[in-house]
């Protein structure tokens, strides 16, 4: 009644199967790298240590900001 068709488990079901395996390896590996990514982005930004309020004293200085009396008596508050 179904005019020949086979049906066993032949070359399209495989291939089917090997699609369906493929997509999904292919969509772990976008998350997993896409972890890698935001986590490596957020680990840069906590690695650099906070700055003293002498150095941010000393750079409103280099920058015009405070003149260096000011800077001198905020160092020694």
């Amino acid at each position: 009644m179904w005019g020949g068709y086979d049906h066993g488990w032949g070359w399209g079901m495989g291939f089917g199967m090997t699609g369906v395996a493929l997509f999904w390896v292919l969509v772990i590996a976008a998350i997993a790298i896409l972890v890698k990514c935001i986590a490596a982005g957020s680990a840069s930004g906590a690695r650099t240590p906070p700055k003293s309020m002498i150095d941010i004293l000393k750079e409103r200085h280099a920058r015009g900001a405070i003149t260096h009396d000011e800077l001198a008596r905020k160092k020694r508050e």
